[in-house]
């Protein structure tokens, strides 16, 4: 963590001399930090500050999203708790990824219901997508496309569950 405020403050530092594009040094640290946490191969390198901020953002997202001391809901980067967003999908198409709900002003078992909700929904979004997957594959006619999206729909509701079991305290 202490490393991305660190690389954070470089960025800052850098929009606010109005600088557009990124130092080959801190585009390489970037990289670094984003491999260190879990990112792997498909760590970007920014292409301007504002990429550059938004990557070093997203990894101090996921750094606190994995603390087992933070309660609240992972949200998707630049949105707000609850809101989802649609993912571009492999082969065509689109599938819409859930979020749990943030706490807000209501509450506990309100929220409780409304997380359990959302993680019953993405099951049922599962099983309508692999509905699809299997008519195409029975068809032949879109499979690839229709397999992605139960992929998807699968590890959408997969993490949205052990997400709802780590901040519900109800795991296995």
């Amino acid at each position: 963590m202490q490393a991305s405020d660190q690389l954070l403050d470089q960025v800052e530092e850098l929009r606010l001399r109005d600088y557009v594009s990124v130092p080959a040094q801190v585009r390489s640290a970037i990289r670094d930090l984003q491999i260190s946490a879990g990112r792997g191969e498909a760590a970007a390198a920014p292409a301007n500050l504002r990429a550059a901020h938004q990557l070093v953002l997203a990894v101090q997202h996921r750094l606190m999203a994995a603390n087992p001391n933070n309660v609240t809901p992972r949200v998707h980067p630049g949105r707000a708790p609850g809101q989802a967003t649609v993912k571009a999908l492999a082969g065509g198409g689109t599938w819409k990824l859930l979020a749990l709900p943030g706490q807000a002003a209501q509450s506990r078992e309100e929220w409780l219901g409304q997380v359990s909700a959302t993680v019953e929904r993405a099951l049922d979004r599962w099983v309508y997508a692999q509905h699809h997957a299997a008519r195409a594959a029975r068809e032949h006619l879109g499979v690839q496309q229709q397999l992605g999206r139960a992929r998807t729909a699968w590890q959408n509701y997969w993490e949205l569950r052990q997400e709802a079991e780590r901040l519900t305290g109800n795991g296995p």
